[in-house]
């Protein structure tokens, strides 16, 4: 019988995940004060071990949204909604990928990173896809948290539990700036596949609120994320090199937004949906650059209202 690897790999959503492994590693680096030694170990296989979960939630994400999957066209190519899979295969590849992340993860990292992990799990794959998604039209909102964990999950794996947050508070920064990022990213994709959405029933924003209500709503969180971006170095996490990359990529973001508001064409949306992703990218690789490149800056910026680190 032939093994259908392509559509084993498709249900790992490998772009989506490479941008949550890319935040986890850079989480991992973060926690890492130059001068240290690198934790080879802890960083390669905590890497693999949070590529696994992610790979395993995505797989579950299928597995639950096979019947609005066959609804959209945005979807209706995946493996169970064409048949090249059935649900048991997909169930077992998922429960497979999970199980090894969650031994790898405890057994060689450590079991608060492993603990984390199996949450951030949970939360998108059962209680987002399962439950909020098809509840709310605020579900990508609460249910933001869980795909906002990983840069905590890699920080983790390289500090294993800091007292007495849990995770260095710098981590729960990063957690903060995708929990915000989340919704104006989204959204901007929901506004162009509402269609989509109102044919699978599925409560998005603009489905439920409308378009133009949901374009002001991408705005204000846009600010919000502005704001929050700043934040790292008003803490002293970082210095000037970062503060100037998130205001002007701030600054981008804040000008689509206002644009999206009267867009020039219905396609616009997903110009704002791909630069999202980009300003993501950037700002977190301008964190690693201003943290190991300029080691000098953070101690300079507002030193007294840094936190306090073990």
């Amino acid at each position: 019988m032939k093994i259908p690897f392509a559509a084993y790999w498709e249900l790992t959503k490998p772009r989506v995940v490479a941008l949550i492994v890319f935040t986890a590693i850079i989480g991992m680096f973060l926690a890492i004060e130059p001068g240290e030694a690198w934790p080879w170990e802890r960083l390669v296989l905590g890497a693999i071990g949070i590529w696994l979960a992610a790979a395993s939630a995505a797989a579950i994400n299928h597995l639950l949204d096979q019947r609005i999957d066959t609804l959209m066209a945005r979807t209706q190519h995946r493996p169970l909604a064409v048949g090249s899979l059935r649900p048991g295969q997909v169930l077992a590849f998922a429960v497979v990928l999970g199980a090894i992340s969650m031994a790898l993860l405890a057994w060689r990292v450590n079991g608060f990173t492993a603990l984390l992990t199996f949450a951030s799990l949970i939360g998108y794959a059962v209680i987002y896809t399962g439950y909020l998604k098809r509840a709310t039209p605020q579900n990508i909102v609460i249910g933001g948290l869980a795909g906002a964990a990983p840069p905590a999950l890699g920080w983790a794996a390289v500090d294993g539990f800091v007292a007495p947050w849990g995770v260095d508070p710098y981590a729960l920064l990063l957690v903060l700036i995708i929990f915000v990022w989340t919704p104006p990213h989204f959204w901007a994709l929901a506004i162009f596949r509402r269609d989509d959405y109102a044919k699978a029933m599925i409560p998005m924003l603009p489905v439920v609120y409308g378009v133009t209500y949901t374009r002001w709503q991408i705005l204000f969180y846009t600010v919000l994320l502005l704001v929050v971006s700043v934040l790292p170095f008003v803490t002293g996490m970082s210095g000037v090199f970062y503060l100037g990359g998130a205001l002007v990529l701030g600054g981008v973001f804040l000008y689509y937004a206002i644009r999206l508001l009267n867009p020039p064409g219905e396609l616009y949306a997903m110009q704002v949906f791909n630069y999202s992703i980009i300003y993501l990218m950037a700002l977190f690789a301008f964190l690693l650059a201003d943290h190991w490149l300029l080691p000098q800056a953070a101690a300079v910026a507002a030193p007294g209202l840094e936190f306090v680190r073990d």
